[in-house]
């Protein structure tokens, strides 16, 4: 499972019963994320403690369903995360608990060309 570096991460802001499996996230999507489950994005969910995550991702032929248990620690709060979404690399940095709402991040560049 390697989604391509233009795949985006939408966080789910609100805890999510960690029992459902494929078919009960995808059919949340729709509702919490105003997305299509179908479309290759990766969608997360996280447990009523936060030590908990599941991600859902749509890749041609069907879904995986990767889950994440922390032994100690929460993951970071998702409030921030929510709002647009997440880079690849933004989300590998989630699930290894770095919190993203303290990072600093560089302003993107538009370029027409290369000098």
């Amino acid at each position: 499972m390697i989604p391509l570096p233009s795949v985006r991460a939408y966080v789910c802001v609100e805890p999510v019963d960690m029992r459902k499996q494929i078919d009960g996230l995808a059919q949340m999507v729709a509702p919490v994320f105003a997305a299509d489950a179908l479309g290759g994005q990766v969608f997360v969910f996280l447990g009523k403690r936060r030590n908990k995550v599941k991600l859902l991702w749509w890749d041609r032929h069907g879904f995986f369903l990767l889950y994440k248990r922390l032994e100690r620690g929460r993951f970071p709060r998702p409030e921030e995360l929510a709002r647009e979404g997440l880079s690849l690399g933004e989300l590998m940095a989630f699930l290894e608990g770095i919190d993203l709402s303290r990072a600093r991040r560089l302003p993107a560049v538009t370029v027409s060309r290369v000098a």
